[in-house]
């Protein structure tokens, strides 16, 4: 069994200890003793070394607790080193978590169900289908205000057959780790933790999502949320000099940049439809008729919007035939005019499932595609 030291001391850095079992050659240790938190509820495990040592993985095996180091390690006793950037910021967050659920309890009942940690943000699913910003900017005031107020953060252990007065019950049986912020949570944890809700720095919340019927909010604590905040302002500064604007006028200006895009994207459109019917009407006329009278063209490309204009611009005469023909992916496009004895669905269903694809149409337009390029030669001499 491992005595896991970080249960009593959050902050102990570094430790002495005993190896008690190797594995992996020397690269998974088990000691006595630990202050390495491993992966577990949520949060990620410490970083640091062993003996010098670096720790690349810590597990959580029960009883026990496994460490994964970058090489070997033959020595008996070993001295151990917590990454305590890493740590902190751990605690920053866990606790602001903490603090936060609390506070979606006391303000708007609003229980937490889940929470995660990555290296960037965190994040809690909770049990209401969405939250007003309104709300979320008061439960942002309400943290702040406890945060200024630095309460108490405790550590005690107590038996689960008493009534602990949880912010969420545990079904654990025996002895319980409950991490409290004073009058404001007691939660079952056996997490790293701070001393005081002074120590959680700013509670931001980033953004929220909807997961399986409930709202997930995205935050950041502490250095995390100092960070973020600077890196916001330095981007939001950035688009402001582009546009040549302050930064507070930055929506709006975004806004009207959007709506210019939209209407030239439009123009574009109009422009570019415009001139593939006169492209496709220049090619009827340049067009010779074949033996049986029928006009025909082929061009090879994009199977896009222009393309379909052009098409339908060739078949809008009389005794016309047009096919288009893309190589990535392997597809067609045949337009025929009413007069031309063509059906164009049924003869490009037929070409395209004779060479192992699939298409379809009506009598004027029909699209297919087939599973390679080769396919697609033969399909193209069937079709002309």
């Amino acid at each position: 069994m491992t005595e896991r030291l970080y249960y009593r001391d959050c902050y102990l850095r570094e430790f002495h200890a005993r190896v008690t079992e190797t594995s992996d050659e020397g690269r998974r240790v088990y000691l006595d003793r630990t202050a390495f938190y491993p992966a577990s509820g949520g949060q990620p495990f410490d970083l640091g070394t062993l003996g010098g040592v670096a720790v690349r993985e810590v597990v959580d095996e029960e009883d026990r607790i496994a460490h994964v180091l970058e090489a070997p390690l033959a020595a008996a006793e070993v001295q151990g080193e917590i990454d305590w950037t890493r740590r902190f910021d751990h605690m920053q967050q866990h606790t602001g978590q903490h603090l936060l659920s609390a506070v979606l309890i006391e303000l708007f009942e609003i229980p937490t169900l889940s929470f995660h940690m990555s290296a960037v943000t965190s994040s809690i699913d909770v049990g209401a289908a969405a939250i007003e910003p309104k709300r979320i900017e008061r439960v942002e005031e309400r943290c702040a205000e406890i945060v200024a107020e630095a309460r108490p953060v405790t550590i005690t252990f107590e038996e689960a057959c008493a009534d602990l007065g949880l912010r969420k019950s545990s079904e654990r049986s025996g002895t319980l780790r409950i991490v409290s912020i004073e009058g404001v949570d007691r939660s079952a944890c056996g997490g790293t933790h701070l001393r005081s809700t002074a120590e959680i720095g700013p509670v931001l919340i980033r953004k929220l999502d909807k997961v399986r019927g409930n709202a997930r909010i995205e935050f950041v604590c502490g250095l995390r949320a100092l960070h973020q905040a600077r890196s916001d302002f330095r981007l939001l500064s950035e688009i402001s000099r582009s546009l040549s604007g302050p930064f507070e006028e930055t929506p709006t200006l975004v806004a009207a940049q959007i709506e210019k895009a939209k209407t030239l994207e439009k123009q574009s459109q109009r422009l570019a439809a415009e001139l593939a019917r006169r492209e496709g009407a220049e090619m009827y006329t340049a067009a010779e008729p074949d033996a049986a009278g029928l006009r025909r063209a082929i061009q090879r490309g994009a199977i896009d919007d222009a393309m379909r204009v052009r098409a339908q611009a060739f078949v809008s005469g009389p005794k016309a035939v047009f096919l288009a023909v893309c190589d990535e992916p392997p597809s067609l496009l045949l337009a025929a005019s009413g007069d031309s004895g063509i059906h164009a669905g049924e003869r490009m269903k037929a070409a395209v499932t004779a060479a192992g694809g699939r298409g379809g149409g009506n009598q004027t337009v029909a699209q297919g595609s087939v599973p390679h390029t080769a396919a697609l030669e033969a399909v193209v001499q069937s079709l002309v």
